[in-house]
């Protein structure tokens, strides 16, 4: 076994480096002829070209596919890159989003109150709401406005679009606002077209109850409620609300203002009601107190008339 390996040995070993030098040969051949500048080569050249070249497409499939791959990769890896910067973009517009939308709802509650319609001859000032209670006993609010500010025990206070509460509490830069759905809230109101009067009752719900009512049937579901003014404790006319039917048959408002977003409110500045000392003296016409200051009283002329005599 030996001796038949040592003479395969020995033939394939010439071969093997006779068979090298052949393409050796060949390619230093093949080299020369693509070199040489001469146009009958160029025509050789070309008319090797021609014929071996279509019959290799088969060989350049695999590389061809290869180039192919490894541009789409180049250019999944780019698609990849740029979904993560649109990503990130999207990411900051929310948030750019949600900022405008809060200055807009901001802007729109500023808007509210400018529009709201007062009595010319009150005055008020706006605060920023800090907090709430967060008690289901005890419902208010705080606002950035104090006795700093001029803000008194009692005043009102409203949203854009109606009355929310009044002041219970005042600080030197804080004050307290009780709102109405308090169960220690109670404000005399009216109710219109029926004029009826009322007393709107806090009771730690969203829609306080109408109490005290002097005539029920005059009243309907969507009549408007307002303050009354009686007892100076807020002025007349500032909106409260609208009657709503509860299922259990009482009364009660659905208040105007809106309790979910209360973010400014307006302080009224309110003084009481000037109280009439000389009824008389409003109902008598101008330049009556000078007429009758010139003619004497009747009673007077006769009583005088026998002493004179």
């Amino acid at each position: 076994m030996a001796k038949d390996r040592s003479q395969r040995d020995d033939y394939t070993g010439p071969l093997r480096r006779m068979l090298l030098a052949v393409l050796c040969l060949c390619l230093v051949g093949i080299f020369l002829v693509w070199r040489i500048d001469s146009p009958r080569v160029e025509r050789f050249r070309a008319q090797v070209v021609d014929k071996v070249v279509p019959n290799m497409e088969w060989a350049l499939a695999p590389v061809t596919g290869a180039i192919n791959l490894i541009r789409d990769f180049q250019s999944y890896r780019r698609l990849s890159e740029q979904n993560q910067e649109l990503r990130s973009e999207l990411r900051r517009m929310q948030a750019w989003k949600e900022a405008a939308l809060q200055l807009e709802q901001e802007n729109a509650r500023l808007l509210d109150l400018n529009n709201v319609r007062l009595d010319p001859r009150l005055t008020y000032i706006t605060g920023v709401v800090m907090a709430d209670s967060g008690s289901p006993f005890r419902q208010s609010v705080l606002l950035n406005v104090g006795a700093r500010d001029g803000i008194m025990d009692g005043w009102a206070a409203m949203d854009g679009i109606g009355l929310v509460g009044r002041i219970s509490g005042t600080g030197e830069t804080t004050a307290r606002v009780i709102l109405l759905t308090d169960a220690a809230s109670s404000i005399p109101a009216t109710i219109q077209p029926s004029g009826q009067r009322a007393m709107i009752k806090g009771d730690n719900t969203a829609a306080p109850l109408i109490d005290f009512l002097e005539n029920p049937d005059l009243v309907r579901p969507g009549d408007r409620v307002v303050s009354s003014g009686d007892g100076g404790v807020f002025p007349a006319g500032l909106l409260i609300g609208q009657v709503a039917a509860a299922p259990s048959g009482r009364l009660r408002v659905r208040l105007a203002a809106d309790y979910e977003r209360l973010e400014f409110l307006r302080v009224l500045r309110h003084h009481g009601t000037e109280s009439l000392r000389d009824p008389g003296g409003l109902v008598l016409p101008d330049g009556s107190t000078e007429s009758s200051e010139g003619v004497e009283d009747p009673e007077t002329t006769a009583a005088k008339a026998p002493a004179d005599g």
